[in-house]
């Protein structure tokens, strides 16, 4: 990938810019607060291959247009999804994909969490490698109180990033955390100044393209160990549990209440 180069175009639903050997992949709906629809999550499940494909690149940086990182799922993709069961098949697919590529990519991923990260967004930054969050912005992940079972990376790994009991509290009752929160209890490593993650996670991102490429990947692979387990694991169930979620009827009205209120 030439340096500079744009792929997809630039107001596609995600770019990514190559800057010497590191990849910026950024989630581009900043009008919608990032949150996924149907391309942006199909994107999101073929990009990682593409990238660990790509011989030059040597560290990763995933980040959000405008002031978000990820609002989590559109609202528009998830009413359809409550009646078309074939899209949700596909889209469960997607999300599988997405677990298993992020977390097996073999270099280095930086999260520059430049605003909220909600539900997918949440479990994209704990899928990364080093998370960096701006002072003003927080995590939630409110599946459970939606009406769906965390299933897109939470619940696989909240408990290795942080006690079992917080990764309950936090994914059953779905409370923000603040950016100082998410470095307590070790869903965040560092928090940075407002407007500052991307270069931050940049600047980290090429340290670690220049450290020995083998030594960097191998270590990787070696801390990401428990976390394949884990997703092979758990994956199939949670993905089963979640596709489930939608014949609820608590799912289905809570998902017409915020509809409703995104309507006015």
């Amino acid at each position: 990938m030439a340096e500079g180069l744009t792929t997809r175009g630039a107001d596609a639903e995600l770019t990514v810019e190559a800057r010497g050997p590191v990849r910026i992949v950024t989630l581009n709906r900043p009008a919608a607060l990032n949150a996924a629809n149907e391309p942006l999550h199909g994107e999101l499940a073929r990009i990682w291959p593409e990238l660990d494909d790509d011989p030059e690149a040597r560290a990763i940086v995933l980040t959000g247009a405008g002031r978000a990182f990820s609002g989590g799922g559109d609202l528009s993709l998830l009413e359809r999804m409550t009646a078309d069961t074939t899209l949700r098949a596909a889209i469960m697919v997607e999300a599988a994909d997405i677990v298993r590529g992020m977390t097996s990519v073999r270099v280095p991923i930086v999260a520059a969490v430049n605003g909220p990260a909600v539900g997918l967004g949440c479990s994209l930054a704990s899928m990364c490698d080093v998370v960096l969050v701006e002072e003003q912005a927080f995590f939630a992940d409110p599946h459970v109180a939606l009406g769906l079972v965390a299933a897109d990376g939470g619940a696989i790994l909240w408990p290795l990033l942080t006690s079992l009991l917080r990764a309950k509290e936090y994914l059953l009752l779905g409370d923000r955390l603040s950016a100082e929160d998410a470095v307590r209890i070790g869903i965040a490593n560092r928090v940075v100044p407002t407007g500052t993650s991307l270069d931050a996670a940049v600047a980290l991102a090429e340290r670690l393209a220049a450290l020995p490429p083998q030594s960097v990947r191998e270590t990787k692979a070696l801390l990401n160990d428990a976390v394949r387990r884990m997703v092979e694991s758990i994956l199939p169930r949670a993905l089963e549990t979640e596709t489930a979620s939608f014949d609820e009827p608590a799912f289905r009205a809570n998902l017409d209440r915020m509809l409703r209120k995104a309507a006015r």
